[in-house]
């Protein structure tokens, strides 16, 4: 299960408290699969108090997720069910919205109701949006994806969201919350797929110890963009080599928690812990789709010696070795013959 939390905080000044409760301060939203094992939920994204997700189809299939495929100017149609897991009635705001990535770490994140949407929140239309679920019970809402003659081809995700309608109040604060969850929708509309994967703005940092072995942990930051418009499953290795092309640092194998999604781009960090103390290079990394289709890589430089340090410690050296070849010669000049 994936969530997305907004925030916004009001001034505590106890005249805006009273008017805090009427705003939307918080949404948290829940987006996923979770692995419990209670049919016939046990594949809805939930919370905890409610569950949304495909409705069962005949001969009791259950979905994780809605996955829908079509030509532009089609219309498909299918069913959410919404699930109540507390002990009282429960109403709930249903609405349809477009899937991104978020920048810090990849997530699944879906755009809130006011924000505009282009895809799948664009063209889906509930034939309720709001429903009142009965303690312990389900409701299951038709929903039809109408796609304009005009729609872009490849990947388009999104999410039908069961929005709880209350607004509760954070203990001690000024914040409202509202919670929803969320069934994915994966939609393909047919025609020509072109996939794209890059590497952009590869970068280390490192705050140079003043001495040898004093340093924290380094980080290496880049960006992965997808610039086509096929979802993808990106897998980077990331390798430094150093001095005489020793490997410093090598991890592989790493993924986002969710798939990157056409036009999306993420900034990840990766940390390098315990960097050799005296070492210069450079960090390569590469990015690879699932299918092995696409690859891509990027590099940029590092190093973890302090220069000035290197180059005082290189000065007492020389300052010793010609203080120990001027005594010598002196000494050889004043031994008695």
């Amino acid at each position: 299960m994936n969530a997305v939390r907004t925030q916004s905080t009001h001034p505590t000044h106890p005249q805006r408290r009273r008017r805090a409760a009427a705003l939307l301060a918080v949404l948290v939203l829940a987006l996923g699969l979770l692995t419990a094992g209670r049919p016939p939920d046990a594949y809805a994204a939930d919370n905890g108090r409610w569950s949304v997700f495909p409705a069962a189809r005949k001969g009791g299939d259950h979905r994780a997720y809605f996955r829908m495929k079509a030509d532009p100017g089609r219309t498909l149609r299918d069913k959410v069910t919404v699930s109540n897991l507390a002990a009282e009635p429960v109403t709930f705001v249903l609405y349809a919205a477009d899937a991104y990535n978020t920048p810090r770490d990849g997530g699944f994140a879906v755009r809130e109701r006011s924000e505009k949407q282009r895809s799948v929140g664009a063209w889906a239309r509930l034939t309720r949006s709001e429903v009142t679920v009965p303690a312990r019970g389900k409701a299951t809402v038709p929903f039809t994806i109408a796609l304009p003659r005009t729609a872009p081809p490849g990947d388009h995700p999104g999410a039908i969201i069961a929005l709880d309608k209350r607004v509760a109040r954070a203990e001690g604060t000024g914040v409202g919350i509202r919670q929803a969850v969320g069934a994915r929708v994966y939609l393909r509309v047919r025609g020509e797929r072109a996939p794209g994967l890059s590497v952009r703005d590869v970068r280390f940092d490192y705050e140079v110890p003043p001495l040898p072995g004093l340093g924290k942990d380094a980080t290496v930051t880049y960006t992965l963009v997808n610039s086509g418009n096929v979802l993808l499953e990106p897998r980077v290795d990331l390798k430094a080599k150093g001095l005489f092309g020793r490997t410093s640092f090598d991890s592989a194998g790493n993924k986002l928690p969710a798939e990157l999604m056409p036009g999306q781009r993420v900034r990840i960090t990766q940390k390098w812990a315990g960097p050799p103390p005296l070492d210069w290079g450079s960090v390569e990394l590469t990015a690879s789709d699932k299918a092995g289709e696409l690859v891509a890589s990027g590099s940029t430089g590092y190093r973890t010696v302090n220069w000035s340090v290197l180059v005082a410690l290189v000065l007492v050296v020389a300052f010793l070795v010609v203080g120990v070849v001027v005594r010598r010669r002196r000494a050889r000049t004043t031994a008695p013959d």
